[in-house]
């Protein structure tokens, strides 16, 4: 088996720089973690949020700490510095090796999918932003790493793409048609759910739009590690 993941991001319309930011960290016990925050509102000062919890979370990981404890610890930053009055999402996607599980942690009232096959599963259950008190708890989803299976995570831009001309994003739906419709590689399956966020905001992002999708594969080729990532200039 191999794990792929791809990203595809875009900043809210007008605005030069997103809320949201994302990094990946190697896990000391094996796999790797991918980090997605989103801070309040857009612009400078929500970058600013969003990068001060991801910066603590992979901090975190790096050493070793579980996904849930980063989460919490970061939680109580937030809280700490802004004084309960700025939040923000996360969302943190895990292959753990050492356990041969995706670990999934959740600070973020956006759904998340988990898909096997043409298969669908919404995950949302209740989950609360961080910096809104202390000890703010994640929702977290352990599941097998098993070919076959994506998951699909992404922050609010896409929850409410389209509510503006009244026509709301149906996330699942969209991802249910690709994977019945497509065999879909990761890039393809986050570029073609953050375009059609995009359209339904008549091509003018009413907010920060991030997609993250993991899939699980066939191994195929070498044992070499590889990543690319395209950053458009001005």
């Amino acid at each position: 088996m191999e794990a792929k993941i791809a990203v595809a991001k875009i900043n809210k319309y007008a605005i030069s720089e997103s809320g949201d930011t994302l990094e990946v960290v190697e896990r000391p016990n094996g796999g790797l973690s991918v980090v997605l925050a989103d801070g309040q509102t857009s612009g400078r000062g929500a970058k600013a949020v969003s990068q001060m919890v991801v910066r603590k979370v992979i901090g975190l990981l790096a050493e070793g700490v579980r996904d849930g404890a980063a989460a919490r610890a970061a939680s109580d930053k937030l809280f700490t510095e802004r004084q309960g009055k700025v939040i923000s999402t996360l969302n943190i996607a895990s292959v753990d090796l050492s356990s041969g599980t995706i670990v999934l942690t959740r600070n973020n009232p956006a759904p998340m999918f988990i898909c096997r096959g043409e298969q669908v599963d919404c995950i949302a259950e209740e989950s609360v932003p961080l910096g809104t008190s202390r000890d703010v708890r994640p929702v977290i989803t352990e599941i097998a790493i098993e070919p076959g299976l994506t998951v699909v995570i992404f922050t609010d831009g896409v929850t409410h793409a389209g509510e503006r001309r009244g026509q709301p994003m149906d996330a699942g739906e969209f991802i249910r048609s690709i994977l019945e419709e497509q065999d879909p590689t990761p890039q393809e399956l986050a570029d073609s759910l953050l375009a059609h966020a995009v359209m339904l905001d008549d091509n003018r992002p009413a907010d920060d739009i991030s997609v993250l999708v993991l899939m699980v594969t066939a191994r195929q080729g070498d044992d070499v590690r590889r990543m690319t990532v395209r950053l458009p200039i001005q």
